[in-house]
C-alpha cells in the first residue's frame, strides 16, 4: 500500500514499523459546540483507512483520537452561555459519540480528554525549558521556535519567510512572533492547573503530542486530520516532540482536503455551514458516507443537498439489485452453477483484485467505489439471463459486494427485516396473492399488493417468481 506522505511530500509504500499494529492518531473535537459536516470528513476518510488495513492488510489498528475540552473556543463559549467549561465540554463530548453511532462509526481504541492529563503536558513543557527550547515569561511559557533547526519541514514554511499576521500573535513577551505558546496563564474565571511556572493551562499543540505518545507508545506510524492543521497545528507538534526525545514523531501524516459548502468556503463564522446531525437527519448515514468516499480525500469536496441526492441515487442502485437477489428464494443446496455461472464465478476475483488495488494506490475510493458499481453493473446484466441453478452464483456476487463495501461502511445490512416471523408473515401474503391471481380474484390480489406498498413493502413479479423488498 501506498500513501501520500506530507513530511516528504511524495507517496510512500507504507507498512507498519513493527510488522503487525499500525499506531494511528486523528486530531480530534474541540467540544464547544456540535461537530459540522466538515469535521465529518475525518472522521469517514481516516475511519475507512483504518478498516481497510484491519480487513485487507490484515494488521491491528490501535487508533486513538484526542477530545479536546479546555480550550480557547470553550472558554469564551462558556462567557457567552453561563454554563461551566466542564458543562460545556461533557454536553458536546456525548453529542460527538453520538454522532459517531448514528454515522455507523467504530469508537477509536481510546479518545482521551485533555483534561485528564494536565500533569504530562506539564512535564513536557518543563522538558523543553530544561532544554533550551521554551522559556517562561510572567506565567506563560513559549517555544523557542529559532531553537529548533526544522521548524517548517511539514509545511514546507520557511522562518525566515513567515511573516506576522493572522497565524502569529503579537505579544511584547515573546523572543520572536514566530513562538507559539506551551502553557497559558490563567485569567480570572478561567480553568486553571498547577505548575512550576504558576496556574494556567497547556496550548492546544501540547495535548496532541502528549496524548499520541501515551496511548500509541511506538514507533508511531500515520498522524492525520485536516489539511488545515498542517500549520501551525501538526508543525508545532512535531517542534515539541522531536525537541523534547531527540527522535522522529510520526512517519507519516496524512492530510484531507477541505469541504466547501454550496461553492464556497466554509465557515462558521460567516454562518456558511450545516451541523453534522441536522445533515444526517435528511439523509441517512451510507449516504453521507457514500458522499464524502466519492471524492479522493486529499481533494477539496463541495458539499451540497444535490451532491447528497446523487450519491443516494448511487447507493440505491447497488442495494436494489442486493435486495432483489437476496429477496430470491434459497438455491437447491449441492446443485452446481451451469456454464454460464462459472464464467460469471471467474470474474469475481477480477473486480476484487482492482478495488484491492484502488484502495492501496493512496486510498483511492473514488476507485474502490467504481470497482464495486462496475461489479454490480455486471451481476444485473448476468442476473438478466441467468436461469436454474446459475442464479445461485449471483449471492456469492453479493457477498463480494458487502467484503469490499465493509470498510467504506456501506452495502451493509441496515437493519432491514428479512428473515424471521416478519419474513415468514410477507411470504404467506406473497403465496396467498399467487393463489389468488390462479383463481382470477385480481381484485382481491392487488388489495394485498396495494397494502403492503403502503406498509412500505414492495413486491415484483418476476420470471423466477415474486419477490419482495
Amino acid at each position: 500500500m501506498r500513501l501520500h506522505n506530507t513530511l516528504t511530500h511524495r507517496e510512500e509504500k507504507f507498512f507498519p514499523k513493527d510488522g503487525k499494529t499500525v499506531r494511528m492518531y486523528v486530531c480530534g473535537p474541540t467540544v464547544y459546540d456540535h461537530l459540522h459536516i466538515g469535521n465529518l470528513r475525518p472522521i469517514i476518510v481516516f475511519g475507512a483507512l483504518r478498516k481497510y488495513l484491519e480487513r485487507f492488510k490484515g494488521w491491528t489498528v490501535l487508533y486513538v483520537e484526542n477530545v479536546t475540552d479546555v480550550d480557547d473556543k470553550l472558554i469564551e463559549r462558556s462567557k457567552k452561555t453561563g454554563d461551566s467549561v466542564e458543562a460545556l465540554a461533557a454536553r458536546y463530548t456525548e453529542a460527538y459519540f453520538d454522532l459517531l453511532r448514528t454515522l455507523g462509526t467504530e469508537r477509536p481504541t481510546a479518545s482521551p480528554r485533555a483534561t485528564e492529563h494536565i500533569p504530562q503536558m506539564v512535564a513536557l513543557v518543563q522538558t523543553l525549558v530544561d532544554k533550551g527550547y521554551a522559556y517562561e515569561k510572567n506565567g506563560d511559557v513559549y517555544y523557542r521556535v529559532a531553537a529548533f533547526a526544522d521548524y517548517g519541514k511539514l509545511s514546507g514554511r520557511r522562518t525566515e519567510d513567515q511573516e506576522v499576521g493572522a497565524r502569529v500573535a503579537l505579544s511584547e513577551e515573546k523572543e520572536n512572533p514566530l513562538d507559539f505558546t506551551l502553557w497559558k496563564r490563567a485569567k480570572p474565571g478561567e480553568p486553571k492547573w498547577p505548575s512550576p511556572w504558576g496556574a494556567g493551562r497547556p496550548g492546544w499543540h501540547t495535548e496532541c503530542v502528549v496524548l499520541s505518545r501515551q496511548y500509541l507508545g511506538e514507533p508511531l506510524d500515520i498522524h492525520a486530520g485536516g489539511s488545515d492543521l498542517i500549520f501551525p497545528h501538526h508543525e508545532n507538534e512535531i517542534a515539541q516532540a522531536e525537541a523534547a526525545t531527540g527522535k522522529p514523531f510520526f512517519r507519516f501524516f496524512l492530510h484531507n482536503g477541505m469541504l466547501n459548502f454550496h461553492g464556497e468556503k466554509m465557515s462558521k463564522s460567516l454562518g456558511n455551514f450545516a451541523y453534522a446531525h441536522e445533515v444526517l437527519e435528511k439523509f441517512d448515514a451510507e449516504t453521507v458516507r457514500y458522499f464524502y468516499l466519492s471524492r479522493h480525500y486529499r481533494k477539496p469536496l463541495d458539499f451540497s443537498d444535490e451532491g447528497l441526492e446523487e450519491a443516494k441515487k448511487a447507493l440505491a442502485r447497488v442495494e436494489t439489485v442486493i435486495d432483489e437477489i437476496e429477496a430470491e428464494p434459497a438455491p437447491e443446496t449441492g446443485e452446481e452453477a451451469g456454464p454460464a455461472g462459472q464464467a460469471f464465478l471467474e470474474l469475481l476475483p477480477g473486480f476484487r483484485a482492482r478495488y484491492l488495488a484502488e484502495m492501496d494506490s493512496d486510498l483511492n475510493t473514488v476507485g474502490g467505489l467504481a470497482a464495486i458499481q462496475e461489479l454490480v453493473a455486471e451481476t444485473n446484466r448476468f442476473r438478466s439471463t441467468a436461469r436454474g441453478s446459475d442464479r445461485q452464483v449471483l449471492r456469492e456476487a453479493v457477498a463480494l459486494v458487502r467484503e469490499l463495501g465493509w470498510p467504506l461502511g456501506l452495502f451493509q445490512e441496515k437493519g432491514r427485516v428479512q428473515k424471521g416471523l416478519e419474513d415468514e408473515l410477507i411470504r404467506l401474503l406473497i403465496d396467498l396473492r399467487a393463489e389468488l391471481r390462479k383463481k382470477k380474484e385480481f381484485a382481491l390480489a392487488d388489495r394485498i399488493r396495494d397494502r403492503l406498498t403502503e406498509l412500505g413493502v414492495e413486491l415484483k413479479d418476476t420470471a423466477q417468481g415474486t419477490i419482495w423488498t
